[in-house]
């Protein structure tokens, strides 16, 4: 592609008339302008002024592989001229979807030998509650119908995915969640921990699980669904005796886990999958993002043999014109292959992660960051006007964070605000020096956002 492109400002007003953006107060941003990325090569992104911007955030926690991977655009290309498209229905199959499901079942912990295709996280998670609710059906149990999930957990922000996630800004539009899910609170002990050791905190916020099981009726819950590490809640690492205490109650009453690796998989916790990080065993994985490193979208449902010899029983009348599309399916393995061969996964396990905790961890001694967690490279800080008791700042929630998000995109790096936390999530190819780069870009901003609340009183 040329870098010759009409004006930023022409472009901006283009994407203000015609453009209607995700999670975005539309006429705010036609007021302030959109920045226009124009072109992208390993961890970082150049906009349509010529700055370039390092991308601690892999876009949307996808780009695992970096960006201008040519082999990716390669493979894509083939598959484009020898099969560009072909569905999935009416008894066909195709070489990629074949040959991408193989692999997945290789990769993937424990029995999950079966993979439903999907278009993307929102679309797996969708197939996962009609999955699991057709299960019980077929079980001979149609009662089971509950679904569990926790407040401010994110499973997509489709009806089905938006309902299982426990964001209530999404419950507030669209007259969701649809019956039968319900929540539980979420294991963030930083703001919601009160007196209690992170440990007894820990413990408390899994047992909810198990009182939410015996409220409903354990004979009426399908399943839980919950994210190893919850990304776009905040990177709320649980604490040590939460997992093991959800894999007790899960085992007890006999209910189904799925575990949401949209975020978490293809190596961003320092394993190929989150649960095997925090020693989970699902019977349902969701994955999309990091398979195919965001550069086509494509989205999984891995499934266990018991669940796969259930459903494959029947007609499952459920699916998706693109689910096991050729293009992504053939980029998805390429990215897989990237992944193994390369080392990718295990050098940014071994030598990135460790050197990126030490940096982040670090941050705590700045006079506004009260909590820094990190699991192996995606991370959070928490910002606080009083470490020594966890305060929150006078402004409203969130308000202190955009200010941060605000200087740091000013300072030429993506790090995204969830409330009053900033997170990471940068592609797995980062150096040592760009990681330094990473630190050196945030302490700047952090100090710049401080000067402004302390000039405005937010901080007393």
């Amino acid at each position: 592609m040329s870098d010759n492109h009409l004006p930023t400002a022409e472009l901006q007003a283009l994407d203000a008339a015609h453009h209607m953006h995700p999670f975005t107060d539309g006429n705010e941003l036609a007021k302030k302008g959109a920045r226009i990325i124009t072109k992208a090569k390993g961890v970082w992104l150049t906009d349509s002024e010529g700055e370039e911007i390092l991308d601690a955030m892999a876009g949307l926690w996808c780009v695992n592989v970096g960006y201008g991977r040519e082999e990716l655009a390669d493979v894509a290309a083939r598959q484009m001229k020898q099969l560009p498209y072909y569905n999935t229905f009416f008894q066909t199959s195709h070489v990629p979807a074949i040959m991408l499901a193989k692999k997945l079942a290789e990769i993937a912990p424990g029995d999950l030998n079966h993979v439903f295709f999907n278009g993307s996280g929102s679309d797996s998670n969708d197939t996962n509650l009609r999955m699991v609710r057709h299960y019980w059906e077929l079980k001979g149990q149609p009662e089971r119908f509950n679904v569990i999930s926790r407040w401010n957990g994110y499973h997509g922000s489709t009806m089905g995915g938006g309902s299982l996630g426990g964001m209530k800004g999404i419950h507030a539009q669209g007259g969701l969640p649809i019956p039968g899910i319900h929540h539980i609170d979420q294991p963030d002990w930083w703001s919601e921990g009160g007196d209690l050791s992170a440990e007894e905190f820990g413990l408390k916020r899994a047992q909810e699980l198990e009182a939410k099981i015996l409220e409903l009726g354990p004979e009426t819950v399908a399943a839980f669904i919950a994210e190893p590490v919850q990304g776009a809640g905040g990177v709320i690492v649980p604490p040590e005796t939460y997992w093991p205490e959800i894999n007790r109650i899960i085992e007890k009453y006999g209910i189904l886990l799925i575990v949401d690796e949209v975020i978490t998989g293809f190596g961003r916790t320092g394993n190929w999958f989150g649960s095997e990080t925090m020693g989970i065993t699902p019977d349902i994985m969701t994955c999309a993002k990091g398979i195919t490193s965001g550069y086509i979208p494509l989205g999984a449902s891995i499934v266990s043999d018991e669940i796969a010899s259930v459903i494959n029983g029947s007609e499952f009348a459920h699916g998706y014109t693109y689910a096991g599309h050729p293009v992504a399916c053939a980029v998805a393995l390429e990215n897989i292959r990237l992944l193994e061969e390369e080392g990718i996964v295990e050098h940014a396990s071994k030598e990135i992660a460790p050197y990126l905790k030490e940096k982040w961890e670090a941050l705590v001694d700045h006079p506004m960051v009260g909590e820094a967690k990190i699991v192996g490279l995606m991370g959070s800080i928490a910002l606080t006007p009083n470490k020594a008791t966890r305060a929150k700042f006078k402004a409203p929630g969130g308000t202190v964070g955009y200010i941060c998000r605000e200087r740091c995109f000013a300072n030429n790096l993506v790090m995204r605000h969830v409330g009053d936390r900033m997170i990471i999530s940068p592609p797995l190819t980062i150096t040592k020096a760009e990681v330094d780069i990473l630190i050196e870009r945030a302490r700047k901003s952090l100090d710049e956002a401080l000067e402004r609340i302390e000039a405005e009183g937010l901080n007393v």
